[in-house]
């Protein structure tokens, strides 16, 4: 069989062919097509624009361009910016990626000093500094998605601050709790979240600019100069560091995926209250869907959504990682592959966030269904063993032997423990007195939990204020 030949594309002399002499056939077809990153990472063109600007300013600066060449490469920098919000910019693939396709619309509309802006600089460290510099913009949008989000449930919470529910282990009824309290240890999570990109952005906030292809430039360029004026707190110390690591990517999408996390936990949660067998809230039309075949159905399709989307981006997470782990120093082909995952693991997280807010601000509480499953299940019999410790002296093991028998008793007669009579109760304990039913409500069981943390309606009340001044800078 004979062997087919690969097709190849003979080039003309072009001052703007990418390669210049060192190659004198086109790519092969499907080279071209795996080696391009043009239809992922023109998403990059603001950041691109942004540190070419920067970079020609202190080529400028330095004496290695003329004044009127940085005046003509930022005067093409800015129209090519327009072309491209305006969709006037027309992308090739034959010139790979957004680099290429900047620097060759530049030459086009200035000339020879076009070509001029990547003296001292390689793709490596350029897209090095995009990434930086677009990651850092997503966790800055995020993070005030994010205090949105707190914003939200912290209104909620001040709403539901004395709404009794069930708290829960093992998705079993354990002890009364307060809606305001549930919703308040998932502010507490999503504070921890930002917290966690934040330091993200601190650790990626240094400039790979100047490092070039992997061993820094002999020209008299100033990093510093280029990463005061991109926001950076410093340049990178060591160039092949600059361009061979993507940890900041990786570190962005662990903190995302833990993210996704807890609002899949939230998520799961409202795919069961909004359940028929709880019912403990509803959402309205606006986050919800029908069935085709059913019409009394109501589905919580966003929250659902919201659940399913965490396996991307802990999947975008973990591609990363894998790409990573092999490389040797320095740059490889390979990292091309970090930004689909950034960008999908991105969007999905921006669009969870803004769905689990809007959620949060739609939802409504049925009070009575949730107190009535709180007091269900003896979930007071914890108070009745600490009131036994509390006020007859009896060691916890010996109260949660007594309440245990009690609560046995209850449950064969069919009736809650404050139905249990207190001759019935002294049979177990005899020093049991009248009391003790004072503590067998769930309003007295939450209006206890006054400890740091708790969740009596006097502590929420409180913790909403602590969390509008430590999460929204409100109430200074």
């Amino acid at each position: 069989m004979a062997r087919q030949k690969t097709k190849t594309r003979k080039t003309k002399t072009d001052p703007n062919a990418m390669w210049g002499g060192r190659y004198s056939l086109g790519p092969a077809a499907i080279m071209e097509r795996i080696n391009a990153s043009i239809d992922f990472d023109r998403r990059l063109y603001a950041q691109d624009i942004q540190g070419s600007m920067a970079h020609a300013d202190m080529l400028v600066a330095q004496g290695i361009l003329t004044a009127k060449d940085g005046r003509d490469i930022r005067r093409g920098l800015r129209q090519i910016r327009a072309e491209i919000e305006g969709g006037k910019f027309k992308f090739s693939t034959r010139l790979e990626d957004i680099h290429f396709n900047v620097e060759a619309r530049l030459t086009a509309l200035i000339g020879p000093a076009g070509g001029r802006l990547h003296t001292a600089r390689s793709r490596n460290d350029q897209v090095a500094l995009d990434v930086r510099l677009w990651a850092r913009d997503a966790i800055d949008r995020l993070d005030a998605m994010l205090q949105d989000l707190q914003a939200a449930l912290i209104d909620r919470a001040e709403e539901y601050a004395a709404t009794i529910m069930p708290g829960f282990t093992h998705l079993q009824t354990a002890q009364p709790i307060t809606f305001g309290h549930h919703l308040l240890a998932y502010v507490e999570m999503v504070g921890r979240d930002r917290g966690r990109l934040g330091d993200c952005r601190a650790r990626m906030n240094e400039s790979p600019l100047g490092a070039a292809a992997l061993a820094g430039s002999p020209h008299p360029i100033d990093p510093r100069k280029t990463a005061k004026a991109l926001g950076f707190d410093r340049p990178m110390a060591n160039s092949l560091d600059a361009v061979s690591d993507r940890d900041y990517v990786v570190e962005f999408l662990a903190a995302a995926s833990l993210c996704a996390v807890h609002l899949s936990r939230l998520a799961e949660e409202i795919v069961i209250w909004c359940s028929a067998p709880f019912r403990f809230i509803a959402l309205s039309d606006a986050f919800t869907t029908g069935s085709s075949i059913m019409p009394q159905k109501r589905n919580p399709d966003a929250a659902e959504l919201v659940r399913g989307k965490v396996g991307r981006i802990v999947g975008a997470f973990v591609a990363l990682c894998t790409i990573m782990k092999g490389l040797p120093l320095t740059y490889g082909k390979d990292m091309q592959e970090d930004k689909e995952p950034l960008f999908d693991a991105t969007d999905a997280l921006e669009l969870c966030v803004a769905a689990m807010a809007g959620m949060m601000r739609d939802l409504e509480a049925n009070p009575e269904r949730m107190r009535a499953v709180a007091a269900a299940d003896y979930s007071v019999a914890t108070d009745l063993a600490d009131w036994l410790v509390r006020e007859l002296g009896l060691p916890f093991r010996q109260a949660h032997h007594v309440t245990g028998t009690l609560v046995a008793r209850a449950a064969a007669k069919g009736v809650d423990l404050d139905k249990l009579s207190l001759g019935e109760m002294q049979a177990v304990e005899p020093r049991i007195t009248r009391a003790v039913y004072r503590v067998l409500t769930v309003e007295a069981s939450v209006a206890a939990r006054r400890s740091l943390g708790g969740t009596a309606p006097a502590n929420v009340a409180r913790a909403v204020k602590e969390a509008r001044r430590r999460f929204l800078g409100r109430g200074r």
